[in-house]
């Protein structure tokens, strides 16, 4: 849940009778709060407000913050913010084309800010890339005010589709190379929470990929305290269809959080970090700001206690017996 909120600020003193007085001149200052926990707030402060909308799925704000700049936020959850969404979307995307072979063809659920797509076409293997977001507005709004993305938006080699990714991948007769995740978080009354059931990486997903070919998937929060909520048990689910499953992280400064993946397969993932980086360099257009061979290895070398908890972790992801992130996604703008 995300708040904006205004207030006026100058110098306070006391008058003697135990009241404030502003002196000096009055700035006005806004700040998004956003609401991570019961006990836990995240805020910072505001230049602006670019946009504020709604479309018929979610609600859509895009800020202009201090220290993240652009930031996007739908359904009072911040989504990405100019300044790091570099860490997400090269985590999400590179590990999976760089473990396989040759990949070429690649379907996206979801992310339609464009970044994904445009992280995917940079590798020379890709001859195409479909990418399916139910939300028509969403995509236009972040092709008019995504500049980073407009050149991927562009590119011969994305096909858009606008339509519900499970429906989608259904009536495609298309196989895969890989298939990307980049889902709106699992929150209760949220619309994606379905896209992490067991029963949907079974039956839909995995008979959708090519020989050899890798899922991916955002997972959620991923840190010391937060991985309890969905990361370990999206990677527990993977694990009951997929032989080979591998959970990594990074911390996302703007999220205030570690982030989680999971990437999976049938396939083993045997790249070394030399061959890892070779890759990078034959294969990729551009060099990462983020990712490379090492901090892939250090990425998927998790802490002792989340260990432990992925190891431990029993609860398999069913449309009746989810984990949700906290919070039911909403808008709300509050004046102070």
């Amino acid at each position: 849940m995300g708040e904006i909120s205004c207030s006026a600020n100058g110098n306070g003193l006391n008058n003697g009778n135990g009241h404030a007085v502003i002196v000096g001149p009055i700035r006005k200052s806004c700040w998004y709060e956003e609401e991570i926990d019961t006990d836990l707030r995240w805020c910072f402060a505001l230049n602006s407000i670019l946009h504020t909308g709604a479309t018929q799925y979610q609600d859509i704000q895009l800020l202009d913050t201090k220290p993240f700049g652009k930031a996007l936020v739908i359904d009072g959850k911040l989504q990405s913010a100019e300044i790091d969404e570099f860490i997400y979307h090269e985590c999400l995307v590179h590990p999976a084309l760089l473990h396989h072979s040759n990949p070429r063809s690649i379907f996206i659920m979801g992310g339609g800010e464009g970044s994904t797509a445009r992280e995917l076409l940079r590798h020379k293997t890709v001859d195409k890339v479909v990418m399916c977001d139910i939300d028509e507005e969403v995509v236009e709004f972040c092709k008019s005010y995504l500049e980073v993305n407009r050149e991927a938006f562009s590119d011969p080699r994305l096909d858009l589709i606008i339509n519900d990714a499970r429906a989608e991948l259904e009536r495609r007769e298309e196989h895969y190379d890989i298939i990307v995740g980049d889902l709106a978080d699992p929150i209760e009354g949220g619309p994606c929470y379905q896209l992490y059931t067991k029963s949907f990486y079974e039956f839909i997903v995995k008979p959708k990929l090519n020989q050899g070919g890798i899922f991916v998937t955002q997972a959620g929060p991923a840190g010391i305290f937060s991985h309890t909520e969905v990361f370990s048990c999206i990677f527990n689910t993977l694990k009951q269809v997929f032989k080979y499953v591998v959970p990594y992280s990074a911390h996302i400064p703007s999220y205030a959080d570690t982030w989680g993946w999971v990437m999976a397969s049938d396939t083993p993932f045997v790249i070394s970090v030399d061959e890892l980086d070779l890759r990078m360099k034959q294969r990729m257009k551009g060099e990462n700001r983020y990712l490379d061979g090492k901090t892939f290895t250090s990425a998927s070398t998790l802490s002792k206690a989340v260990r432990n908890s992925l190891e431990n972790e029993t609860h398999v992801y069913a449309e009746g017996n989810a984990r949700f992130i906290y919070g039911h996604g909403r808008h709300n703008q509050a004046m102070i």
